[in-house]
């Protein structure tokens, strides 16, 4: 199928998901995530009213950035993958939304990058909850958020996570739920989880934030 087919099929599955459990669909970002795939397929999908891309690795995001020129600015940039310290201030230059923060290190140098460019980012706490993935212990994560917020380049808005890969979406439902109980603790308004095989179950389950990426531009 085409991107366009796709895409079609994944706001249904949102908007569905979401009306099933008395949601607005219209409070749920779908974020599309374009790692591997080239510039050319950023326009596409730019043309296909998608303007909000997800992103892993800086480097990759800024050569497409640069193919991209005046059109890139059109764009919503969130960085969704493992952030290394020293590419944390060049993050705080090309993104425009963190989801992966995990050590006060890259929390820090987000930060003076974002002081020394006049701007705040907006950034998400990742948590480890299903124990495979890069992230910061459900236990350490209030006292965590908390030390974030004394970071004046920082505005912290949510937590994400990465749900295990299973066949059986259902299976995932437990790490979504942990997520939102820890939401609540920290008193942070989003949630970013759920990805191509698993978003309808973390739509049901409070995702403010859903990163997809196969599920629109097919298998990498």
């Amino acid at each position: 199928m085409s991107i366009q087919e796709n895409l079609k099929k994944v706001k249904e599955r949102i908007r569905n998901s979401a009306l099933k459990v008395n949601r607005n669909p219209e409070e749920i970002k779908l974020i599309a995530v374009t790692k591997t795939f080239g510039a050319d397929t950023i326009k596409e999908a730019l043309n296909l009213g998608i303007t909000t891309i997800g992103e892993t690795k800086v480097q990759e995001t800024k050569e497409k950035q640069d193919k991209l020129g005046y059109i890139a600015k059109k764009i919503e940039w969130h960085m969704i993958g493992f952030l290394q310290s020293n590419k944390a201030k060049k993050a705080a230059e090309i993104f425009d939304y963190i989801h992966s923060i995990d050590r006060m290190k890259v929390a820090r140098r987000v930060s003076e990058g974002c002081l020394q460019l006049n701007k705040k980012m907006p950034v998400l706490v990742q948590v480890k909850i299903s124990g495979i993935t890069h992230g910061i212990k459900p236990k350490e994560t209030v006292n965590f958020v908390n030390e974030l917020r004394n970071l004046k380049g920082l505005d912290v808005q949510g937590l994400m996570t990465i749900a295990p890969l299973v066949e059986d979406p259902e299976k995932t439902r437990p790490y979504f739920r942990r997520l939102k109980e820890l939401a609540s603790k920290t008193r942070v308004k989003h949630l970013s989880m759920g990805m191509s095989n698993d978003f309808g179950v973390a739509v049901e389950e409070g995702a403010t934030m859903v990163r997809i990426g196969t599920a629109i531009f097919g298998s990498r």
